[in-house]
C-alpha cells in the first residue's frame, strides 16, 4: 500500500532538437544535444529501474525549447494538479499539453491572469507550500495559487528569491526536517525550525538536489556537497545533468513527481 508521501509516478518529457534555443541566463556554453538526450535517458532509467517509479516519457515539443522542464508547468499534490501560468510567455503553450496526462490522476485546477507562477518556485513540505517570488512568479500568481490550495486545507507563504532562477534552484527539502540550501537562505525566517545543510558558494547548483522516497538524487560534480549529505546516511545517486545546467535546469525540474 502506498504511503501518504510516497512518490510512485513521474512524468517527464524528452528534450527536442530545439533544446539549444531555450531560455538561459548561465554563461556555460551551448549544450550538446546528444549528451542532453543521454543524460535524460539516464535520469528516466534511474527513476524507473533504481527507484521503482512508474515513468511516463512524453514526446518533445518542437515548438517549445524548454518543454523538457515539465515541473514548471504544474504543481501536483494529493488532491489536485494545478496547471500553472509560467512567467516566460514563450512557455505558456506547454501547459495544456500536460492536461490529459495529469487528469488521469488528479482533479485539474487552473491559474488565471495576471498572475504568473513556475512550478520551480513551489516547494511543498507536508501540507504547506513555500512560494518563491522570482522573475517568473509574481505576487498575483502566488496569491492565485494560494487561494487554490487553501480550498484543499493547505497553507502557503511567499518569500522573495533574490538569486537564482527559482526558489528550488536554491532551496530543497531532503527529508527528516532538513533543508539543503544556499547561504542567502540560511537565515530565512520561513525555514526556522528546520535543520539546515548549507552548500558552499562554489557549489550553489548542488542545492537543486532531489529527495525521492528517502533516496537523494544529487547533481554530479559537487564533492563538498556530497560530503555534507553523507552525514544524513541516506542512499545517494549522483547524476550528470551538465547540459541542463547550461539551460538553467536541474534535477527537480525534469519531472513531475507524485
Amino acid at each position: 500500500m502506498k504511503k501518504p508521501d510516497e512518490i510512485t509516478i513521474a512524468i517527464t518529457r524528452k528534450p527536442g532538437k530545439n533544446f539549444l534555443s531555450g531560455i538561459s541566463s548561465f554563461q556555460l556554453g551551448t549544450p550538446d544535444y546528444k549528451t542532453a538526450l543521454a543524460q535524460h535517458e539516464a535520469y528516466v532509467e534511474t527513476l524507473r529501474s533504481v527507484l521503482g517509479i512508474t515513468v511516463m516519457v512524453m514526446e518533445p515539443l518542437e515548438d517549445y525549447p524548454d518543454g523538457c522542464f515539465v515541473e514548471d508547468t504544474a504543481v501536483v499534490f494529493s488532491e489536485a494538479a494545478v496547471l500553472t501560468r509560467p512567467g516566460a510567455e514563450s512557455r505558456r503553450g506547454e501547459v495544456d499539453t500536460l492536461r490529459t496526462a495529469l487528469s488521469e490522476y488528479r482533479k485539474i485546477e487552473e491559474m488565471e491572469a495576471p498572475g504568473t507562477l513556475d512550478g520551480g518556485d513551489v516547494l511543498m513540505i507536508d501540507n504547506h507550500f513555500y512560494v518563491g517570488l522570482s522573475d517568473r512568479t509574481n505576487r498575483e500568481g502566488a496569491e492565485n495559487f494560494g487561494a487554490i490550495v487553501q480550498k484543499y486545507g493547505k497553507t502557503w507563504s511567499a518569500l522573495p528569491v533574490s538569486r537564482g532562477l527559482h526558489l528550488k534552484s536554491s532551496v530543497n527539502y531532503i527529508g527528516d526536517r532538513t533543508m539543503l540550501l544556499t547561504s542567502d537562505f540560511e537565515n530565512n525566517e520561513n525555514f526556522k525550525g528546520f535543520d539546515k545543510l548549507v552548500v558552499s558558494d562554489g557549489e550553489s547548483y548542488a542545492a537543486n538536489t532531489l529527495d525521492i522516497n528517502g533516496r537523494l538524487l544529487v547533481p554530479k560534480g559537487f564533492p563538498d556537497t556530497v560530503k555534507k549529505l553523507e552525514r544524513l546516511e541516506k542512499p545517494m545517486i549522483e547524476l550528470d545533468v551538465s547540459e541542463y545546467r547550461k539551460m538553467d535546469g536541474g534535477l527537480t525540474c525534469l519531472s513531475l513527481r507524485f
